[in-house]
């Protein structure tokens, strides 16, 4: 099965801080709002997630979702998430840290979008 969404140790590292201070935790990709196009981390449940947002997969048991107007844009490629140093203006909560979470992105290959209508995902 293909995944949408992967993750760097650095971002993975960040994650774990975080989940010692909040619990458990989400990611909602934004779609141009206060960062321009972020992910952007929550404790769970404290981003509502809508009917319109799609979850493309998990990152160290975090659930990542993102919006279906988004997700038309992005729905051929794989998005990794990573951490960087730097300050983001969101409300993510990496950012006091003087970290931030940015996604990388690639192109699906022939073979991974052939194996993704085989399997009814596109």
């Amino acid at each position: 099965m293909v995944q949408r969404i992967g993750i760097t140790n650095a971002a993975s590292a960040v994650i774990e801080i975080l989940k010692g201070r909040f619990g458990p935790l989400m990611f909602h990709q934004s779609g141009g709002c206060c960062d321009g196009s972020s992910p952007m981390c929550f404790e769970a449940g404290e981003f509502k997630v809508g009917e319109n947002d799609v979850l493309l997969g998990h990152v160290d048991d975090c659930p990542f979702y993102m919006s279906q107007d988004q997700y038309q844009y992005w729905k051929h490629t794989h998005l990794t998430l990573d951490a960087t140093k730097g300050r983001g203006s969101s409300f993510s909560l990496e950012i006091p840290m003087g970290i931030r979470f940015i996604i990388r992105s690639r192109l699906f290959t022939e073979e991974e979008l052939t194996s993704m209508r085989a399997e009814g995902l596109l």
